[in-house]
């Protein structure tokens, strides 16, 4: 499946290019010609696809739901350590940018490396590099403290209610996961894919036009147009998250390698980002006098 995600654009998906969802074992006549087509992302027209991850053993290969366990296989203890590890450094790193009081530039220098480290992980490696994806989370963490603190000056309380907002929201989107309220498929992930490509495209050119004519650009960041975007930039976040949770589903259950849980918390990562980068700037605007 490609995700809406930058960090899962190339992995977790099947020979068609979206993740099994709503696929079931196949069995009939698929099975008795081939009784190792196993894709978890097999669709009815195509009951001879194999599984992304098998590595031809047929144990990994009988097309039951759940893969049995086996050594080096992802599971999700791996995915909440690694996870854990990648959101601990983006705590430290704000709180070093807040309380060390980095100028502004400093912070948005550091918030540009950590998106061209993105791009690096997600576009050019073949693999899961830790490095990379920990000193990501370093930098991030550095530019969401300077932020954060500027937020803070005129918006007091901001980043925490930012937070609050953040953990709230992603609490939800789990609980709506895994009680099917939201249902990832391939029209989910069309649809979001292309709100994302849009959101990012018009805040490109509001960017542009403040750094060029001045001012608030198209005004999409104040006011009650800044607070509809913001609403939506969340709402893009949250259904970017329920993609990531069915990616990591996915893996776990069809035995993506053990180094994947990087990747996974890598993703995890990017998405609670973006939501609270979303959050605080909604939280900013409506603290505004």
């Amino acid at each position: 499946m490609r995700s809406s995600n930058p960090v899962f654009s190339r992995r977790f998906r099947g020979n068609n290019g979206y993740a099994g969802f709503n696929a079931a074992p196949q069995a009939g006549t698929a099975a008795q010609g081939n009784p190792y087509a196993s894709n978890p992302y097999a669709q009815p027209t195509n009951p001879y696809a194999t599984n992304p991850y098998a590595q031809g053993g047929p144990d990994l290969q009988q097309g039951y739901p759940q893969a049995p366990a086996a050594t080096g296989r992802m599971t999700m203890d791996d995915v909440v350590m690694r996870t854990g590890m990648s959101l601990g450094l983006v705590i430290l790193g704000a709180a070093v940018g807040w309380g060390m009081n980095l100028p502004v530039g400093l912070g948005f220098g550091a918030g540009l490396v950590a998106a061209v480290l993105v791009f690096a992980q997600s576009m050019f490696l073949r693999k899961p590099v830790p490095a990379v994806i920990l000193a990501y989370a370093a930098l991030e963490g550095l530019f969401l403290g300077v932020v954060s603190k500027a937020y803070n000056h005129y918006a007091q309380g901001a980043p925490v209610q930012a937070v609050l907002g953040t953990i709230l929201v992603s609490v939800g989107v789990l609980i709506a996961y895994k009680t099917r309220l939201i249902r990832v498929d391939r029209r989910f992930v069309r649809f979001v894919t292309a709100a994302l490509i849009g959101f990012v495209l018009l805040m490109m050119v509001n960017l542009l036009f403040a750094v060029f004519g001045g001012g608030d650009g198209l005004g999409l960041r104040t006011g009650w147009l800044g607070v509809l975007v913001g609403v939506a930039g969340v709402l893009i976040g949250a259904a970017v998250l329920a993609i990531d949770f069915k990616q990591v589903e996915d893996g776990i259950q069809y035995g993506a390698p053990r180094e994947e849980s990087w990747l996974a918390a890598f993703g995890l990562t990017v998405s609670l980002v973006w939501i609270y980068v979303q959050m605080l700037q909604l939280v900013g605007i409506l603290n505004e006098d």
